[in-house]
C-alpha cells in the first residue's frame, strides 16, 4: 500500500459519517414489511427475520466502525525513513589540532648512584667541589690531612687489557672508608675482575655500568676499621685495542677518621 492510497483512505474514513436516519428507516419498513406480511400469513411469527435485520445492520455498522478506528490509528508506514536512528557519531578533531603525548622526564646522569649508599651511616658526605668521578688530573685533590690518594695505569696493562691503581696513605686509622674506580667506556671496556691489599671481608663490592663508565665501590662495612699505612685498591678491565687513554678516567675516596671526614680525588698517569 503506497503513501497516496493510504492518504486516500485515512481521509474517507475521516469524513465518513454513518447515516443513522436511513438505517432506522430500512429498519421501520422491515418491520411495517413484516406486519403485512404477518397479517398476511397463517399465523407465522416474522419475529426471527426482523431479528436478523437488526443484526445485520448492527455488524455493517460495527465492521464500518472498525475500518475507520484501524485506519485512523495505524501511521502510515515511510519506507525513506529507517526505524532507527543512528546514533551521532564523535567529531573528530582537526587535523592541526596538536594531540596530547606522554611526557617522560629523565633524571640526569650524576656521578652518584640512584640506589642508597650502603656505606656506614656515619660515614662522610662527598663535598660538592669533589663530586664522584667529575676529577680529573686537572682539577685533582689528592691530599686531605692525613689521607693522600695517586691514580697510576699498572706497569702490567697492554693494547687489549688493563689494571687502574689507586693508592692511598693514611697517618691515622679511618673508621668508615669509600673507594670509587671510574673506567669510562671508551669502548670494549668490561670489567675482569679486582683486588686491594686491605682484608676481602672488610669491604662491599660492586661493579656497574653508570653514566657511560665502569664503576667499581669499595665500602668498608660498618664496625671494620682500615689501619694507618698505604692500601691499594685496582681495578681490571679489558678495552678496545690501543693504548688506555687514562686521561678520561677518575677515581673518589671519602673516610672519616679522628679529624672527620676526609675527602681525596684525582685521575691517573699513564703506565712508564
Amino acid at each position: 500500500m503506497n503513501e497516496e492510497l493510504t492518504g486516500r483512505l485515512r481521509a474517507a474514513a475521516e469524513a465518513h459519517q454513518p447515516d443513522r436516519a436511513r438505517i432506522l428507516a430500512r429498519v421501520e419498513r422491515g418491520m411495517s414489511g413484516a406486519a403485512v406480511r404477518h397479517r398476511e400469513s397463517s399465523g407465522a411469527r416474522p419475529w426471527p427475520r426482523i431479528a436478523l435485520a437488526s443484526l445485520a445492520a448492527a455488524g455493517t455498522l460495527a465492521v464500518g466502525g472498525f475500518a475507520v478506528a484501524a485506519i485512523v490509528q495505524s501511521p502510515p508506514v515511510r519506507p525513506d525513513v529507517p526505524a532507527t536512528p543512528a546514533a551521532p557519531s564523535a567529531p573528530s578533531a582537526p587535523s592541526g589540532t596538536p594531540r596530547p603525548t606522554p611526557s617522560t622526564t629523565s633524571a640526569p646522569a650524576t656521578g652518584r648512584p640512584t640506589t642508597p649508599d650502603r656505606s656506614s651511616p656515619t660515614g662522610p658526605s662527598p663535598s660538592a667541589s669533589g663530586a664522584t668521578g667529575s676529577a680529573r688530573p686537572g682539577n685533582a685533590h689528592v691530599q686531605d690531612g692525613p689521607l693522600s690518594s695517586a691514580g697510576s695505569l699498572g706497569t702490567n696493562s697492554n693494547s687489549f687489557w688493563a689494571q687502574s691503581n689507586i693508592t692511598l696513605k693514611s697517618t691515622q686509622p679511618l673508621t668508615a672508608l669509600t673507594v670509587e674506580l671510574r673506567i669510562t667506556q671508551t669502548g670494549g671496556v668490561q670489567s675482569t675482575g679486582s683486588w686491594r691489599t686491605l682484608p676481602a671481608e672488610d669491604f662491599t663490592l660492586t661493579v656497574q655500568n653508570e653514566g657511560g663508565a665502569v664503576v667499581y665501590r669499595w665500602i668498608l662495612k660498618p664496625g671494620r676499621t682500615v689501619p694507618a699505612g698505604q692500601h691499594v685498591f685496582a681495578g681490571q678491565y679489558n678495552h678496545a685495542a690501543g693504548a688506555r687513554e687514562v686521561e678520561h678516567d677518575g677515581y673518589r675516596v671519602d673516610a672519616d677518621g679522628p679529624r672527620g671526614a676526609l675527602s681525596v680525588w684525582g685521575g691517573f698517569t699513564p703506565a712508564r
